[in-house]
């Protein structure tokens, strides 16, 4: 294993808030709780909690411990990477710390202890940790991860010792996280720390702002308040056509277009053709073929004669609901540019919902299917109660071709959770932790 060059950017903290300090110190003997086994920092979004819990996290297992396993977890691989393990790197470099990261094997070795790194997306992804004792571990996003692997994850820390760090945006009330471990804090000896923006002293009031804008409705409540609400009603709440429904305009121009796609064989098959013009996405037109209403069964060949005639001459390239393998095949056999769409149904109605706010999206009054779906797509009132957001799966399938195209195509330039462009905006102290 090749040792890791100080090639990585050097991070650039910023002045500390009340709240990250006290994130940042909760372990150390002087605390009130000191004695505690877990931390859960939750609340808003860019309210600076992971950089400093991350901070907190190393500090601590690199005091406290010597020749030890931890576990670092994220949603997925690929996020945690992001996430976590990038701005991890840059502030290692910042302090001076040394490390050897072996990216292939998943794990990086600072001082004398081992940090595994771990995604918990799938509710199998507890059998990842089968046989790890730890000595501590950091969850990322920890309200994205199965109930198991989070309990499994606490059950691995059996250590002396060990300590457990948490962080995560709000849910459902009924989230585990919240009704097991947030509103039971004081029995299983948790310190529970609630972020808001404002515990980020760099974020300008401007910047505040535009991300209010960005989000309405139960996202708003969750991610710019910071609170544990239902998602209840209808989706996309904030849909209005007299806002986001145009005339058609044979004078507009677009410089770009795409097809999304959610496929379908006895369920409906749903095209929409996107163009792009100043910067804003219109869905030009829509497709939609209901093999029960009608009583015509399609082939994949019908069907992509069908994509033929509405694509024109104007584009080749679609993105597609990842479980359309055989229409996939037939799409790449004949030159189309096709790319799987990113299928994370919370993630995807979570963009659609800012892009919504922030005008990204506008439909043409001929996407009839589309304005009807908008006031029929629901959150399931039974999911709820279990702690889960999902949408009701009927009258939704134009609804999931735009989802996969928000997701996929415009997320790649317009990401509300990255638009302050780059670590500086997180907000972190300009005091110096070392071991």
């Amino acid at each position: 294993m090749a040792k890791k060059k100080n090639k990585v950017k050097s991070f650039k903290f910023k002045p500390f808030s009340k709240k990250q300090k006290q994130l940042l110190y909760w372990w150390k003997k002087a605390s009130p709780f000191a004695d505690f086994d877990m931390i859960i920092a939750d609340g808003a979004i860019r309210s600076g909690k992971t950089i400093a819990m991350i901070c907190s996290f190393l500090n601590w297992s690199q005091e406290t411990h010597s020749e030890e396993s931890f576990i670092i977890a994220g949603k997925s691989i690929g996020s945690l990477k992001r996430n976590v393990i990038k701005p991890m790197l840059q502030i290692l470099a910042h302090w001076g710390w040394s490390y050897e990261y072996n990216r292939s094997e998943n794990y990086i070795i600072i001082g004398d202890n081992t940090y595994y790194l771990f995604g918990a997306n799938k509710e199998n992804s507890q059998d990842t940790l089968q046989g790890l004792t730890a000595a501590g571990a950091l969850g990322d996003e920890a309200a994205l991860f199965p109930k198991s692997f989070v309990d499994q994850m606490i059950g691995r820390c059996s250590v002396d010792g060990a300590k457990v760090f948490l962080n995560c945006n709000p849910g459902s009330p009924y989230h585990f996280v919240k009704t097991e471990l947030i509103d039971k804090a004081k029995e299983k000896y948790i310190v529970h720390l609630h972020f808001t923006m404002d515990d980020n002293l760099s974020l300008s009031e401007k910047i505040k702002d535009k991300f209010k804008r960005m989000f309405s409705g139960v996202f708003y409540q969750r991610y710019i308040l910071g609170l544990w609400v239902l998602a209840e009603g209808l989706i996309y709440s904030m849909f209005d056509e007299k806002k986001h429904v145009v005339v058609d305009d044979n004078a507009r121009k677009y410089t770009d277009y795409w097809i999304s796609s959610d496929y379908g064989t006895q369920n409906p098959m749903a095209f929409g053709l996107w163009g792009l013009s100043n910067g804003v996405w219109y869905k030009v037109k829509e497709y939609h073929h209901d093999a029960r209403k009608t009583n015509i069964q399609k082939t994949d060949d019908e069907y992509y004669s069908d994509l033929l005639e509405f694509a024109g001459n104007l584009t080749r390239k679609i993105v597609i609901d990842p479980s359309a393998s055989s229409f996939i095949i037939l799409l790449t056999r004949k030159g189309w540019q096709v790319k799987r769409a990113r299928n994370d149904v919370l993630e995807g109605i979570r963009n659609t919902a800012s892009a919504l706010n922030t005008g990204k999206i506008l439909y043409t009054a001929s996407c009839v299917e589309t304005i009807r779906e908008f006031s029929s797509y629901v959150w399931d009132e039974k999911a709820m109660e279990r702690g889960e957001d999902k949408p009701v799966k009927q009258n939704d399938h134009q609804m999931d071709a735009d989802r996969y195209f928000v997701n996929t195509i415009i997320m790649r330039k317009f990401n509300p959770s990255k638009t302050l462009g780059a670590l500086e905006q997180l907000g972190l102290g300009n005091k110096r932790l070392r071991r």
